[in-house]
């Protein structure tokens, strides 16, 4: 077991799981906004003809697993990660890495964690945890969206482990194998990288359903939704959206904000005056976002099914699509990978 493990807690697990590995690691100046920031975490999808627990499949983060593996690669950390198709293999797997002292992440379903809260508990294979340490049956394990670590046992963490449906784990596990200490120069490239790869994504990612032109898809769709799908059905789907937004990691006013700190501190490291003004941008998205939730929430309770009810929710995400779509523009246009290479 590693007994100078420190538990970090953070608002969304990936993030978590990659401030707690680099921190062990030695770098001691990496925040949850950093980690987000600069593995490109931002993002907004809206998957067409699909549904995700009977709703509309809507993500405001990029694909798990991004944050951590380009992160780590923007500051020349070497990783490693496996899958597996036997448990066995799996668990023993993990179990070497322990003894040999590391500090593993491993993606798990959420919906048999008994840590857990009933109420947050459902069909959802993208949740991150950190193992560091086992003693005979009982796993030493830190989640970093919990304000302590726990245990698991070993019948326990296979099953979440190996958990079934859309992004099924599969034993997926991560963990750090090289690393080195970090000068500032590496950090503002790794900045300037994040900040290229986010914007390029969240711009100019073909189709219409991805980045900022997803905003404006979802934003379409609702304002038929009443009509296609009927009032009852129609809030289901706008009740997807509130807990694909404010309950999963932090959502989708939450990563804003995020994000719009991930700024802030980048201007420690380039001091450049509009980082900080459109870090403010990104915050009134984050406002518009929670503000829309409220609304949603209306729709959901009965108290306002008008079609004019849909068409001011549409609006406001309108609205966000604008905030972040220039926001996003004004971000690559100060081109700060042609400065830190």
């Amino acid at each position: 077991m590693n007994s100078e493990f420190n538990h970090i807690q953070t608002a969304h697990c990936e993030n978590g799981v990659t401030v707690n590995l680099l921190r062990m690691a030695g770098h001691e100046y990496m925040t949850e906004a950093l980690a987000f920031g600069m593995g490109a975490g931002l993002f907004y999808f809206h998957l067409p003809f699909f549904t995700f627990a009977n709703g509309p499949a809507v993500s405001f983060r990029t694909m798990p697993g991004k944050i951590f593996k380009r992160t780590c690669n923007s500051l020349q950390i070497e990783v490693a990660s496996k899958k597996f198709r036997n448990i066995i293999t799996a668990q023993n797997y993990l179990d070497t890495l322990l003894s040999n002292g590391h500090i593993v992440g491993c993606q798990v379903g959420v919906f048999h964690l008994p840590y857990f809260p009933i109420e947050y508990r459902f069909h959802f294979n993208a949740h991150n945890l950190l193992v560091y340490g086992k003693q005979d049956t009982t796993y030493m394990v830190s989640d970093p969206v919990m304000d302590k670590v726990t245990t698991l046992q070993q019948e326990e963490l296979n099953r979440v482990r190996f958990a079934q449906g859309m992004l099924a784990p599969k034993g997926h596990l991560y963990y750090i194998t090289k690393s080195k200490p970090t000068d500032k120069t590496t950090i503002q490239k790794a900045i300037a990288q994040g900040i290229r790869i986010n914007t390029r994504d969240m711009l100019h990612i073909p189709g219409n359903f991805g980045g900022v032109s997803g905003i404006l898809y979802t934003a379409n769709k609702i304002t038929k939704w009443r009509e296609t799908l009927g009032v009852r059905k129609a809030g289901q789907y706008l009740a997807q959206i509130i807990r694909m937004q404010e309950e999963i990691g932090t959502g989708g006013g939450g990563f804003r904000f995020m994000y719009a700190a991930f700024l802030e501190q980048a201007y420690n490291y380039i001091p450049n005056e509009q980082l900080l003004t459109i870090s403010d941008e990104f915050t009134k998205a984050g406002d518009l976002w929670r503000a829309n939730a409220v609304n949603m929430a209306g729709v959901l309770r009965g108290r306002s099914t008008e079609q004019k009810d849909f068409e001011t929710i549409a609006d406001v995400m309108k609205q966000i699509y604008a905030i972040e779509k220039q926001a996003c523009i004004q971000l690559q246009n100060l081109k700060l990978h042609t400065r830190y290479v």
